[in-house]
């Protein structure tokens, strides 16, 4: 596991954005694990967070025009990540939607600059892939390129098919899915954390179960 991975999983697991219990997803699914990116909001180090993702997105070689953060989650993701790269001399365009459109103003349910080229999203999580699709094709009917999704948890589930939604996507749309960490190295990590190990069985049956 890379240092900016092992990274992540620290700080979500300080902060309680990735939590261990019994949880609903929304896909329906029942978990033993759930993450949400928006306790990190409650003191985690943000600059350390965004380092992450710029971290994965040069280790994965990902060149794009601008970034799209999909509503919550990706509108501060996206916003910290575009943050990192300003210090370091790149300005990339930003962007996110709103949940419903708005009619005054400005108008529309975009705000920043409209996407165009090619399109780096920014997410959280990629559980099924549902909200993928949704972030995907509202940059296809802007005329732009979604060529990267970026995510800091791939939970690896299969999606529609046997599959697994970030090769959908991938398989889809022509795209690149990646991630920060998925759930093969968060078992991996959790099993050398032996305050974590009692979540060891529970992790490893849902892979069994809707692993793809």
């Amino acid at each position: 596991m890379k240092d900016y991975q092992k990274s992540f999983l620290n700080l979500a697991i300080e902060s309680q954005a990735l939590q261990f219990g019994e949880f609903t997803l929304k896909s329906g699914r029942q978990s033993p694990y759930f993450f949400n990116a928006a306790n990190m909001l409650k003191g985690s180090n943000l600059f350390q967070l965004a380092q992450c993702y710029v971290e994965a997105i040069i280790d994965n070689n990902i060149e794009f025009d601008c970034i799209y953060g999909p509503a919550y989650k990706g509108i501060f993701l996206g916003s910290i990540v575009a943050t990192v790269f300003s210090e370091q001399g790149k300005n990339y365009p930003v962007s996110f939607n709103r949940k419903e459109a708005k009619d005054h103003g400005e108008g529309g349910n975009i705000i920043g600059a409209n996407p165009s080229g090619n399109v780096l999203i920014i997410d959280d999580v990629l559980s099924a892939g549902t909200a993928g699709r949704e972030s995907i094709n509202s940059i296809i009917n802007h005329n732009a390129t979604p060529s990267s999704f970026v995510v800091g948890l791939d939970r690896q589930e299969k999606g529609v098919s046997d599959e697994s939604a970030s090769k959908e996507l991938e398989n889809e749309f022509n795209m690149n899915v990646t991630s920060i960490v998925n759930l093969d190295s968060l078992i991996a990590y959790v099993s050398n954390e032996s305050e974590l190990t009692e979540y060891l069985e529970g992790l490893n049956n849902y892979r069994e179960t809707w692993g793809a």
